[in-house]
């Protein structure tokens, strides 16, 4: 009698009250709205339900963000989309309110020495590279956050707590499960993912400062060394050539400029770029994990870890296929053509059953004379192959081989125009060559490397060329410039690829110019030594790109 008249007073038994209160608090707009209604909810089991049930006790440290400025998230908790993902089962949940903190009691057992995020990002567990998390104590990558985790597992098993989305960027305290922001975390952030400014990228040439890694070394940014995985030292010495070349440099800083992209090697291409001239680095060394699996992936294992290749393969490859990748249409431009891209004009000279063989392809000769047909055609070229004089067979009088040395100069007539070079395939042909379009950075590549039935030989021809002001005008016919236009035909050394040892063997290093001080630097894999501008022409080059002057 006495409950019925509670009941009608409305006078509620606390029970009730406290269910009501429950009730309230779960359906309370601080909280975000259900994405969709799924009339399998209800059976489905949710990780989070102690999350509701905790609701009330968390309420005052919500209190405490709000006013201590929780400006990012309103009302102190950040709506997680990306983390329902966390056991692999997304379908059928709604999205969870992350409680937001700013004095994490377990920050200082972050360990800096041991985290390194050049790797793949695969949960060492399952490896798989959904929604990673990297510990910060250990430096492990863990998959998820959820209780059902291999992160959560990790956290109750080893006592480490702080966690690091390695796509979102953000840092959660686990088991509690409450997100982390501390400006102290800000420099893992820029190890994670390094980023620049616009002005950044323009003051870099002209920055002479070093960097200090964790373990007290020295390093300048731009000149680090390259972890060579299992022979990878081809793809090492291309990587530090091409981060010469200011105008490809500044496009990689930039994501913004490649971000609506697909590619995956493009991706892998900027990350890398950013991690080489990034000054903030824990380490003095990068490692292109990352970059050389994107690598194997797009050439279909033709380049791959553990198997050495050629460097001029790998350049001429990597260069088409990131031009492919990045330009809007099939005839469209991109940064690779704009720094690279130039022109010859080849002329064929064949007898006229060759000619003959054409026509029926439907394909004709400009003209004939007697037995010979000559074609004239243009063709764009990224970089010139030099052929190199043979080598000497026999020994002088002291029973010694005599190194050949060759002018750079005499192997640059093959691109006069009246100069004629033999080829044999297809067929048997008379070609000659003429530069018709300068590029702004020029490639040159020496054939040293000839192959026959048996074996590779190496042609150990040294060949001289100046490091500076190499004025091609005075070799080779160019085409006159364009109205209000000056010829520019005078280049720069930047950089010198230079392999040792025996063909098919040996090793590749890399003689690179650091243009905020004009000093050389000579690079091999993880070696970065400076070195005198004299001791780059003594070696035997391999390849080499120059840079126009601009004036």
């Amino acid at each position: 009698m006495t409950k019925k008249r509670e009941v009608e007073d409305g006078m509620v038994p606390e029970e009730s009250n406290t269910k009501r209160q429950k009730v309230m608090d779960q359906s309370s707009p601080s909280l975000p709205p259900v994405a969709f209604e799924n009339p399998l909810l209800p059976l489905a089991s949710y990780d989070d339900d102690e999350d509701d049930e905790d609701a009330g006790g968390k309420g005052h440290i919500t209190e405490q963000v709000i006013n201590n400025g929780g400006d990012k998230e309103q009302n102190g908790y950040s709506s997680d989309d990306e983390e329902d993902a966390d056991d692999g089962r997304s379908q059928g949940k709604r999205n969870r309110a992350i409680e937001i903190r700013r004095d994490c009691p377990y920050l200082d057992t972050v360990n800096r020495q041991v985290l390194d995020f050049d790797f793949e990002k695969f949960c060492s567990v399952s490896l798989t590279n959904l929604n990673v998390y990297a510990c910060l104590v250990c430096g492990k990558y863990f998959q998820g956050r959820g209780p059902k985790s291999h992160a959560y597992t990790h956290s109750l098993e080893a006592g480490h707590h702080v966690f690091i989305n390695l796509r979102t960027e953000k840092v959660y305290c686990l088991p509690d499960g409450y997100e982390v922001i501390d400006p102290s975390l800000d420099d893992i952030i820029h190890v994670l993912n390094p980023r620049f400014t616009q002005e950044q990228v323009k003051q870099l040439d002209k920055s002479r400062q070093w960097s200090r890694a964790l373990d007290g070394s020295d390093y300048l940014p731009g000149t680090v060394g390259l972890n060579n995985i299992k022979e990878t030292d081809f793809v090492n010495v291309t990587i530090q050539s091409l981060m010469r070349v200011t105008p490809l440099r500044n496009f990689f800083l930039i994501p913004e400029n490649y971000q609506h992209n697909r590619s995956p090697l493009v991706h892998r291409f900027g990350e890398l770029t950013r991690k080489i001239w990034h000054a903030r680095n824990f380490k003095g060394q990068v490692s292109p994990h990352e970059f050389l699996q994107a690598v194997m992936k797009a050439s279909k294992k033709r380049f791959r870890i553990g198997a050495q290749s050629d460097p001029v393969e790998f350049m001429s490859w990597l260069l088409n296929t990131l031009h492919t990748e990045l330009r809007s249409s099939k005839k469209g431009s991109s940064i690779i053509h704009r720094c690279f891209q130039g022109e010859l004009e080849v002329v064929k000279e064949m007898h006229n059953r060759s000619i003959a063989e054409k026509r029926e392809n439907g394909e004709d000769g400009e003209h004939e004379s007697h037995n010979i047909g000559m074609e004239t055609s243009r063709m764009p070229f990224i970089m010139l192959g030099l052929d190199l004089p043979p080598p000497p067979l026999f020994t002088d009088v002291m029973e010694k081989n005599i190194i050949p040395q060759v002018p750079l100069f005499n192997i640059l007539k093959k691109f006069d125009g009246d100069t004629v070079t033999e080829v044999v395939r297809p067929r048997i042909a008379r070609m000659r060559y003429r530069v018709t379009k300068l590029p702004k950075y020029l490639i040159l590549h020496m054939r040293r490397f000839t192959k026959n039935n048996f074996f590779m030989e190496k042609n150990p021809t040294l060949v001289n060329f100046p490091v500076k002001n190499l004025e091609l005008k005075d070799y080779i016919p160019l085409p006159a410039p364009k109205e209000n236009e000056k010829l520019r035909s005078k280049y720069d050394l930047i950089a010198n690829i230079v392999h040792d040892g025996k063909p098919g063997e040996g090793s590749y290093r890399v003689f690179v110019q650091r243009k905020s001080e004009e000093l050389w630097y000579e690079m091999q894999d993880l070696h970065v030594s400076e070195t005198l501008p004299q001791m780059v022409a003594l070696s035997e080059t391999y390849m080499q790109i120059y840079e126009q002057h601009q004036q």
